[in-house]
């Protein structure tokens, strides 16, 4: 499922119009985006946690060259899957 098949879920279950579904998908990623941004972490029960997880900086290899350079430390966005998600998974 994609954000379009996301719309159109939450347009059959409020039975809203398709620009208000559309709305409220962007509001909660917005948010998810905009709090992981500062920082902090989204925690949504019986789904998961996104948080921001620092990656060291580290040195790799240029598969082209075979030359060794250095890859800056960064920040990158984690999802962790909750207990409930995963049962429903299985």
């Amino acid at each position: 499922m994609n954000k379009a098949g996301l719309v159109e879920a939450v347009h059959a279950v409020l039975g809203s119009t398709k620009v208000q579904a559309e709305e409220v998908v962007e509001a909660v990623f917005g948010t998810i985006t905009k709090t992981l941004s500062k920082g902090d972490e989204v925690a949504i029960a019986g789904i998961g946690k996104f948080s921001v997880k620092l990656r060291k900086a580290r040195e790799a290899r240029n598969p082209k060259t075979g030359e060794t350079v250095k890859v800056p430390a960064t920040k990158v966005p984690k999802f962790s899957a909750a207990k409930a998600l995963k049962d429903a998974v299985k």
